[in-house]
């Protein structure tokens, strides 16, 4: 019998070739998954440079604080000094907050203001340092001229864009070769590489960093983007923190303070509450006393996937790659992963130098997150017993 370079189990036996029993796909082991990227979905526009900017804006305060501890008599004192002078205008309606006194600003000096204490009738409180002031509004005269313009300085913001990289190289043997499970070695090995670039870009999204200095990169400089949490400076919560719920373990006194400080900082609708695994069974649990079953019940269920509260109602979404003392609260409308023109992931095919085919994945994208007053993050939660 001529030699066909094909092996079977019976020598001389004119019978089919014959193979291992596998199953036409290769099981992949790694968490590949990016529930974030997913959660937030394709974004509507590219970035255009590697320095991608947007503008930001806000109302005018209408909140300030007393700056002011020399005091003759809290109770009925006229003038004391604030922190943010500007802030204030003549016939504005003030009020402590936490108090029932109302009082009208008189004029205002610099960062002085002279006030009618017990206006419209109300109890005069004493009043402290540091005390909140909220602005009610402000009463203008009839016939009077315009008041001064005032005005705020829009905000121009931006994010670095980071090229993410894979090299992909096969044998000419291997791409001959029949593969079990496969029918194309070059395409396996991009979709291997391929699903490893994205994980690292949802990893970067809520983790990354952009460095110090030389930001912009070089051919010698790494250019990175900033991240989720580096963006984040208004709204982070420590346990521990005064005022923040006690313990160190996550419940809903915790999740509802943060929600009702994103919602008293900003027009902010936090509609995504991203977490690890130990958060997630911590959460499931707030309802695990509350839950029932029937005598034919054959399923338990125990896992919260939506959170309704006063201030929203947010999905629950897990990933691996949240820290896992941390819980973050987005507002996703303010939050887009956006490839650079013409610079989402893609196989570029080089040149060959031997006997092998190869070439590399690419791909370029940067973080916009938008007003990082509307978002929030609790760190320094427990992380063990349970």
């Amino acid at each position: 019998m001529a030699f066909t370079g094909k092996a079977t189990y019976t020598a001389g036996v004119a019978l089919p070739e014959l193979a291992e029993d596998v199953a036409d796909l290769i099981g992949l082991i790694t968490p590949a998954e990016t529930p974030l990227l997913d959660a937030l979905g394709d974004p509507l526009r590219e970035a255009t440079s590697t320095h991608h900017e947007w503008l930001e804006d806000e109302l005018l305060p209408n909140k300030d604080a007393i700056n002011d501890a020399t005091w003759t008599n809290p109770a009925t004192d006229t003038t004391f000094n604030v922190d943010h002078g500007g802030r204030f205008r003549d016939g504005d309606q003030i009020q402590v907050e936490g108090s029932e006194e109302l009082m009208l600003v008189v004029s205002v000096s610099g960062d002085t203001l002279t006030v009618t204490r017990g206006y419209a009738g109300t109890t005069p409180e004493n009043l402290a340092d540091n005390l909140v002031l909220n602005i009610l509004g402000n009463a203008a005269l009839e016939g009077q001229d315009r008041p001064n313009a005032r005005f705020t300085n829009r905000v121009r913001c931006g994010n670095y864009t980071q090229i993410f990289t894979s090299a992909v190289e096969v044998s000419g043997s291997d791409m001959a070769a029949s593969q079990l499970g496969l029918t194309n070695e070059m395409d396996y090995e991009k979709q291997v590489r391929l699903r490893e670039m994205v994980r690292d870009l949802e990893n970067t999204v809520i983790n990354g960093g952009k460095p110090v200095s030389n930001a912009q990169g070089s051919g010698t400089v790494r250019r990175t983007m900033k991240g989720i949490l580096q963006h984040l400076t208004t709204n982070i919560f420590h346990t521990g923190d005064s005022g923040f719920p006690a313990g160190d373990d996550l419940d809903e006194a915790k999740i509802n303070y943060v929600l009702r400080k994103i919602w008293e900082n900003s027009s902010g609708n936090v509609d995504l509450i991203l977490v690890g695994g130990f958060q997630k069974r911590k959460i499931n649990a707030f309802c695990s006393e509350s839950r029932s079953y029937g005598a034919d019940d054959t399923t338990f269920t125990d896992m919260v996937s939506l959170y309704q509260s006063d201030f929203g109602v947010c999905r629950i979404v897990t990933t691996r790659h949240v820290p896992q003392d941390a819980v973050l609260f987005l507002d996703s409308s303010r939050i887009s992963v956006l490839p650079l023109t013409g610079r989402s992931f893609h196989f570029k095919p080089l040149a060959s130098s031997g006997d092998y085919e190869c070439g590399e994945l690419i791909g370029e994208y940067t973080l916009e997150l938008k007003n990082e007053a509307a978002h929030g993050v609790i760190r320094d939660l427990t992380v063990s017993g349970g």
